[in-house]
């Protein structure tokens, strides 16, 4: 079948990854990015949120070639490490022997990945703000540099410009019957930044996920190849301890040091950092339909905006473009049936992800340093090790396991959580959960 002339809405990471997947396969793609050039500006810091590529973005990079150059920009993470609120640290890893997740800058991904889109021969333009959209003209309008509007034909158009997508509101506002719900956790985030150590060193292990779980909030960081480290600080909006409360940098001092003192040393401009980086909102964003006929689809967050507890956003826009991308082979370039497949298969995955992403939130944030919690994965892992085709840990299904779609793990979790809470309730659990008796209670209620 004919190629089509493609507009891809976006240059952000997952527009920039389809961008390549379809020129790849010969189509005529050009991109329109609201914002300038990023590879001709230096980055700001404050709104990055370090990325966590795993194994269902690796696939995807993968299958057009590309993962070798984005290793060059990867830090391995083999596990939690987390540090208590009374000093001690302790270790978790994500999966099993050899199993990690990848450290990666948004930005300097995404300046990887337009290089790389180029290469193949996208073209791509900037300062192209998106409009309008007549859909049976099958054109979009743009405002560039000077307010100069351009109305630009398409054969085939996809929305790829994140949770605040234009694309999607203007499909949504000339669609009769579109479904649109957004939900704002009372939490914000905050950019910190420890800075590498005299001689580039990491000042904090750095193969690892650095977690400071405080009950109603928390403090992430993740390495960076340059030997510093991004820190995220989850904390409410309002309330006796919260981004409202913390309005001098003396309170924030002090509430570091009586909070997370460990951070002290680690982050010297911790004030003008809490003052000059933005606070961000966190937005899950869920709507339906997707796509119109064999004309448009959206794509990544654009379609399904979660937040980032558990390092699935980008993996799930990558993913997104895999599942595409097999379609189209399988439907031959016809893109009627491509696109109802893409949305059929996709829409419940998006739901899926966004409600485990939640529900990890509390994980991360409450959970990771509860003794019963952690004893709780200890028997899930050893119970796994041994019955590795009954039992797959929800984190490693996520996680390591792109062959089982978001929605089936989403489901197993919910199963797998309600046999643990049976047995977490066992009398004495804490020195006879390696009985014959607990093993074989878990077997019976996996079979029933």
């Amino acid at each position: 079948m004919e190629k089509k002339d493609t507009i891809i809405i976006g240059a952000g990471l997952v527009g920039s990854l389809l961008s390549i997947y379809l020129s790849k396969r010969g189509y005529n793609v050009k991109i329109y990015e609201r914002r300038s050039d990023m590879r001709k500006e230096k980055l700001t810091a404050g709104r990055s949120i370090n990325l966590a590529l795993s194994d269902r973005g690796i696939k995807a990079l993968e299958e057009v070639g590309i993962m070798e150059e984005i290793k060059k920009i990867a830090i391995p993470m083999h596990g939690r490490y987390i540090h208590n609120a009374d000093g001690s640290t302790a270790y978790q890893p994500y999966g099993n022997e050899g199993q990690f997740i990848n450290s990666v800058s948004r930005g300097e991904l995404n300046k990887m990945l337009m290089d790389l889109a180029e290469k193949n021969g996208v073209e791509i333009l900037f300062n192209q703000k998106c409009e309008s959209a007549d859909w049976k003209k099958n054109q979009f309008t743009f405002e560039g540099p000077g307010h100069q509007l351009s109305t630009i034909n398409y054969q085939l158009s996809f929305g790829s410009d994140g949770a605040y997508s234009a694309a999607r509101l203007t499909h949504q506002l000339q669609h009769d019957r579109f479904q649109y719900q957004q939900y704002y956790i009372d939490f914000g985030y905050k950019e910190l930044t420890i800075p590498a150590g005299p001689n580039g060193e990491f000042l904090i292990e750095k193969n690892a996920l650095h977690i400071w779980p405080r009950g109603n909030y928390m403090l992430i960081a993740l390495p960076n190849i340059d030997g510093s480290f991004t820190c995220t600080l989850f904390f409410p909006f309002e309330g006796e301890s919260s981004f409202a409360a913390l309005d001098t940098k003396e309170k924030v001092r002090s509430f570091f040091s009586k909070n997370l003192p460990d951070t002290i040393d680690l982050i010297p401009d911790l004030e003008n950092d809490f003052f000059n980086n933005p606070t961000s909102s966190l937005v899950t964003v869920k709507c339906f339909p997707w796509i119109r006929e064999d004309k448009f689809a959206l794509i990544g967050d654009a379609a399904h905006a979660i937040v980032p507890f558990f390092g699935q956003g980008m993996n799930c826009g990558f993913e997104d473009c895999r599942v595409l991308n097999g379609l189209i082979d399988k439907h031959s370039d016809n893109w009627k049936l491509i696109l109802e497949e893409y949305q059929t298969l996709r829409k419940p995955d998006g739901d899926a992800i966004a409600e485990l992403a939640l529900n990890n939130f509390i994980e991360m944030r409450d959970k990771v340093g509860d003794p019963k919690f952690l004893l709780q994965k200890k028997i899930e892992t050893a119970f796994s090790k041994k019955y590795p085709d009954k039992w797959i840990p929800a984190y490693a299904q996520v996680t390591f396991s792109p062959q089982i779609r978001y929605s089936e793990a989403l489901k197993n979790s919910i199963k797998q959580e309600a046999i643990m809470q049976k047995l977490m309730a066992l009398p004495d659990i804490e020195n006879k959960w390696q009985s014959e008796e607990v093993e074989q209670m878990m077997l019976e209620k996996i079979l029933s």
